[in-house]
């Protein structure tokens, strides 16, 4: 096990006016299954790949097990790395291609086969060790691409995507395997995605990244229930947090919304003092919108969709403050075009500053 430490990780790229990576400090603890996420060019696998050492470092200082590494070549970190394409050798079999990094380290026969052997039962692959990877699932293959990175028993691992080839279901299948795995070997993980639902269900902690720039690093509940600015609020959550223009009264007392006024409780009026006469941001989960009238009151809407989806019902309704999805877990839907009254639960609500973006009144 290692502890990485990133110290304002900066990449550059020549001829690019923004860095695609700037001033990114995340410290991951040994043995901890660290999550990089955010949407697509947010630097996330740069990251990744600086530490790695596939990409230079522009700026910053990167340190794995307390070793300073910015200059240290790949095959001197001891870190595994599993891509999002499996890049398994087609030519040779699935024992041939989990051995092949042992044996360039001259590691003798007996060693690599065993090692080979116990990583293979580990993952269910022991049956197919004599198979060709065309002749493998994409589950089955993703299991050896895994398995070649064990076999090196590496201080640290890295996952850049590596589940985005596969379907739905197999997905799920994959994202159980790898966290029993990281429960089994307990050995530091860091891992790349897009998909904030994997991020949730893998991730310890979950560093979340926007334009290079790290937005914030905390554990799944407490991104979910404090996200430190509105893009975070928006990206974690599925489907994502509500956000509607409102203003606070001069008073701090009520939040008008739509044209009505809600009673802002009294235990957040002293928080949200500083923002009072100002617009804000108005964040709602989902589940935290009534469909009735609440004690601090409500603002009207009308059912523009309806989404059943066995389990629960994703009510899309427009309101004057903009469209809000509510989720309802029992009980009936209104129908589509169906006049509503919307009711936030003020126990779950965030405040966002409209121009900075950042959370307020926590």
């Amino acid at each position: 096990m290692a502890r990485v430490e990133m110290d304002r990780l900066t990449k550059r790229y020549d001829g690019k006016a923004r860095p695609a990576v700037q001033d990114v400090s995340i410290t991951v603890e040994a043995g901890e299954l660290l999550v990089l996420v955010g949407p697509s060019g947010c630097g996330k696998s740069t990251v990744l790949r600086m530490v790695a050492g596939l990409e230079d470092i522009t700026d910053g200082e990167l340190r794995i097990a307390g070793r300073r590494v910015n200059e240290v070549p790949p095959k001197d970190r001891d870190v595994a790395m599993v891509f999002q394409n499996y890049a398994l050798y087609p030519h040779m079999s699935v024992f041939d291609n989990m051995a092949f990094g042992l044996k360039l380290r001259k590691l003798p026969k007996d060693e690599v086969a065993a090692r080979v052997h116990e990583t293979a039962d580990m993952l269910g692959l022991d049956k197919y060790l004599d198979r060709r990877p065309r002749e493998l699932s994409g589950g089955e293959r993703q299991r050896v691409a895994l398995g070649r990175a064990l076999v090196r028993r590496p201080k640290l691992f890295l996952f850049d995507e590596p589940l985005s080839n596969l379907d739905a279901k197999l997905r799920t299948h994959m994202r159980a395997e790898i966290a029993r795995l990281h429960h089994q070997i307990k050995t530091t993980m860091i891992y790349v995605t897009h998909d904030q639902v994997e991020a949730m269900t893998l991730g310890q902690r979950i560093a979340v990244l926007k334009d290079g720039t790290l937005q914030q690093c905390a554990d799944p509940l407490t991104l979910y229930g404090r996200p430190a600015n509105r893009f975070v609020a928006g990206f974690i959550g599925s489907p994502s947090m509500n956000f509607l223009d409102a203003e606070l009264s001069a008073d701090g007392r009520t939040l008008t919304v739509g044209g009505e006024e809600l009673h802002v409780p009294e235990a957040q009026q002293a928080s949200l003092k500083p923002w009072a006469g100002k617009p804000l941001a108005l964040g709602v989960r989902p589940e935290h919108l009534g469909l009735e009238p609440g004690p601090q009151g409500s603002f009207a809407g009308r059912v523009a969709v309806r989404e059943p989806l066995g389990n629960e019902i994703l009510v899309h309704a427009d309101t004057p403050a903009g469209e809000v999805i509510v989720r309802i877990t029992h009980g009936t839907a209104p129908g589509v075009d169906e006049a509503i009254r919307l009711s936030p639960d003020f126990a779950h609500t965030h405040y966002f500053d409209r121009e900075t973006e950042a959370a307020v009144g926590r």
